[in-house]
């Protein structure tokens, strides 16, 4: 090993440490292949596995300094670095002197999961399909999705901690089945701690929420219809048909006025209401027609064409 790999390798400008840092793990190393790898050092005390933001990271701690040294040192002066399963591994004095394994909130058991769904937009995956594929591993009392910074989340209650814990062990990290996405979602992981909720607060059903335990909930039958929208080959939710159109001008130079958009709009039929209105620095108008036949013509017709040089008109 050239001496430039072993600096990559090895930090020596740490202070001697029993606790050893390693780095570039492939996924979800365990406890196990750790021990494997630093048991002929010497006896293993502690391990803590998967951290940091890509999980492959961990901290082991020997029985006393010497043993870690001696790890540390043998690595140094190989030909052969360090791996786990093929992979070489990085490995450095932690600042730390023993591992303390205090659980955070997601570590605690509890009968709520907490499921980010990643690779996913709110409305690739909906609730059922979530219902059914932890349904697999016992009753569900409740599902609440919602979206937050680290993406599509939803919150699963179970009847127990036990049950909880093996939807847990068998899902963390998996995907959900490429069958039961849409055609536009490649594939989708899950990644599932533990929630601090015990009992989850469903006020309706919805396609957001659901509570499975009492079928006289209220339904938000608004939330559903939007759900029950048929969706498109890219897998978006298609636009209902309506007789009146929303339509937005952009990069407009010159002045468009009701009348304007009265005689663009009459080409296609009786146009009973125009409305002219600004939303977020925008012009927008809603044009009223008779019926959806005449609506979709004109929509089908005017989309993306110019009202004048410079200004166009999006419906």
């Amino acid at each position: 090993m050239s001496s430039s790999n072993h600096q990559q390798q090895f930090r020596y400008t740490q202070t001697p440490s029993k606790v050893l840092h390693f780095r570039n793990l492939p996924w979800e190393c365990s406890d196990e292949e750790l021990a494997d790898i630093c048991s002929p050092f010497g006896k293993v005390m502690n391990t803590k596995c998967n951290v940091g933001a890509n999980r492959n990271q961990a901290f082991v701690e020997f029985a006393d300094l010497n043993q870690a040294i001696s790890m540390v040192s043998y690595y140094a002066s190989s030909s052969e670095p360090a791996q786990v399963r093929g992979k070489t591994v990085y490995i450095q004095y932690s600042n730390r002197h023993e591992i303390v394994n205090s659980k955070g909130p997601g570590d605690v058991p509890g009968n709520v999961l907490l499921v980010t769904i990643e690779g996913v937009e709110a409305g690739d995956v909906s609730i059922d399909v979530i219902h059914l594929v932890f349904s697999a591993f016992g009753f569900v009392h409740k599902i609440a999705t919602f979206e937050k910074t680290a993406g599509f989340q939803a919150l699963i209650q179970y009847t127990d901690a036990e049950t909880a814990a093996s939807a847990r062990n068998a899902l963390d990290g998996r995907s959900i089945p490429r069958y039961l996405l849409p055609e536009n979602v490649g594939s989708c992981n899950l990644r599932i701690s533990y929630s601090a909720h015990r009992d989850l607060n469903i006020k309706f059903q919805s396609n957001r929420s659901r509570d499975y335990t009492n079928p006289m909930l209220p339904v938000n039958q608004t939330a559903i219809d939007i759900a029950l929208q048929p969706v498109g080959p890219d897998g978006k939710r298609k636009e209902p048909e309506s007789n009146v159109l929303l339509a937005l001008v952009e990069n407009m130079q010159y002045a468009v006025t009701v009348d304007v958009l009265h005689t663009v709009f009459s080409a296609f039929g009786t146009v009973q209401k125009i409305a002219i209105f600004e939303k977020n620095g925008q012009t927008q108008a809603l044009i009223q027609y008779p019926d959806v036949t005449v609506a979709t013509a004109a929509k089908e017709a005017l989309e993306g064409h110019c009202i004048y040089d410079g200004g166009y008109c999006f419906q």
